[in-house]
């Protein structure tokens, strides 16, 4: 079987590991150190693909029939609110021989919908890390299984802070974040299935005979959207940080007309030329928006502090509180510009910019 390396050394983006394989690694730590009775550094967990990951062990207490042993979870360089997290396990030898328990303490969130393949008013820990935990057990306590049970008790003390952050709310996740993993390991902006899933949508839209589709930065900006655009569900794509591949996905499938929708963040950097637009790829160019301010005739006192602001949404506090005229148009036409060149000039564009209440601060489309 294969060991991963979590580093990634020759990968140019580190890869990191889920919830799941944290509450399993601070699981088989707890275990081993009631076995071992002696602190436990680091493990190595099963994967569902059978290989092994290597994960450091944050803190370990123990004493001869139960443990507390804590990950601290890293989602390597993907945009992960649960990174840095710390995912901490109560593990406690029972008296039910053969059973292996998995509960949910304080910060892992309770299931109130239908639909997630989970039980209602339970805790939402995903059945692969259930799985997960369950096979790492069985392998380092045999022993113990043939006398006694295990229970172990997962909490996330930072979970209820980070669960409305996540999109647990909207799924009906209350009180916390969830367990999650299907492969145990993190990668990175999950390009690859991100692609594929932007590809799909466009496909759907054509297959319903639409040749127009909305391109959107997010939830919020599609919710917006929908307010002022009507069209079917289907031709709302949620291209995220995405926004030049979108676009040229659109070109090579003879979409005729998009309209690209979102708030000053994400379009100042399309604005800029960037077609990756993910916070962690690319800064809001503070110089380029600036010289933009200049040529709007604002005068020097504004434009240092663009310069100097400390994000988009500030630079937009700015040029209204100043009113600087025509600013927001230039957003716009600058990133129809950069969109239209990288559609290969095949798709029509609509380009709306969003304050944050949803109001139409510029647009530009075909004069």
């Amino acid at each position: 079987m294969n060991t991963i390396n979590v580093e990634g050394e020759k990968a140019k983006m580190k890869t990191g590991y889920t919830t799941g394989s944290s509450a399993t690694a601070a699981s088989k730590a707890a275990l081993l150190s009631i076995i071992n009775q002696k602190k436990i550094d680091n493990v190595s967990i099963l994967l569902p693909k059978r290989s092994f990951l290597q994960i450091p062990i944050h803190s370990c207490e123990f004493e001869s029939d139960k443990a507390r042993c804590s990950v601290i979870k890293n989602g390597g360089d993907d945009p992960d609110v649960t990174h840095g997290a710390e995912i901490i396990v109560e593990l406690s030898i029972t008296k039910k021989i053969n059973e292996i328990e998995i509960d949910g303490g304080e910060g892992v969130g309770i299931v109130t919908k239908p639909g997630l393949g989970l039980e209602i008013n339970k805790p939402a820990i995903n059945p692969v890390p259930k799985k997960m935990i369950t096979e790492n057990l069985k392998e380092v306590g045999k022993d113990i299984l043939l006398k006694n049970g295990i229970r172990v008790v997962i909490s996330v003390p930072k979970g209820r802070e980070l669960g409305p952050k996540t999109d647990n709310p909207r799924l009906g996740i209350i009180n916390g974040i969830s367990i999650l993993g299907t492969s145990g390991i993190v990668f990175p902006f999950s390009t690859a299935s991100y692609a594929a899933s932007i590809r799909q949508n466009l496909d759907v839209a054509i297959a319903m005979g639409n040749d127009t589709v909305v391109l959107t930065t997010g939830g919020r900006s599609e919710d917006f959207a929908k307010k002022i655009v009507d069209l079917p569900e289907h031709c709302f794509v949620q291209m995220g940080d995405f926004s030049g591949y979108t676009i040229q996905q659109c070109g090579r499938k003879d979409i005729k007309k998009a309209y690209v929708v979102g708030f000053i963040g994400k379009l100042a950097k399309m604005a800029a030329g960037v077609k990756q637009t993910h916070v962690k790829g690319s800064k809001v160019d503070m110089v380029f928006l600036a010289e933009l301010a200049k040529s709007c005739n604002a005068e020097e006192n504004v434009i240092h502090d663009i310069r100097k602001a400390n994000t988009a949404r500030h630079v937009s506090e700015i040029i209204q509180e100043n009113n600087i005229r025509g600013f927001f148009d230039l957003i716009c036409s600058e990133t129809y510009k950069h969109m239209r060149k990288h559609s290969e000039e095949k798709v029509s564009i609509d380009v709306i910019l969003f304050d944050f209440e949803g109001e139409i601060l510029a647009r530009k489309s075909e004069e």
